[in-house]
């Protein structure tokens, strides 16, 4: 079973995506999730597309409400979390207390 609130995605009937099972439930249904880092390849292109056509900068970082980082990037907190530390560590953003840059 896949759940709402951890799909970022619209998915169509029959379609095939990579995934783990989480849980399997007493009643027989089966939990699913994507893997952590498959989440965090998309969200880290948009995050540099939106910082190119915002000058460089975002007011969004790891402490942005959930509900600010969905309504931009349409993904998690927790993905977004995970695809500006991808971006961090190859040094293409700075983080601070007020957003990111684009370095």
């Amino acid at each position: 079973m896949l759940y709402q609130n951890e799909l970022f995605q619209p998915l169509k009937r029959g379609q095939k995506l990579d995934g783990y099972i989480k849980q399997i439930r007493e009643d027989g249904k089966i939990d699913l999730n994507q893997p952590g880092y498959g989440k965090v390849v998309s969200p880290t292109d948009d995050i540099l597309n939106k910082l190119k056509a915002n000058n460089g900068t975002l007011m969004l970082s790891d402490k942005s409400p959930p509900e600010a980082i969905y309504a931009t990037f349409g993904v998690s907190k927790k993905v977004f979390k995970q695809a500006i530390g991808a971006l961090y560590k190859k040094q293409l953003i700075s983080i601070d207390k007020n957003g990111i840059t684009l370095v």
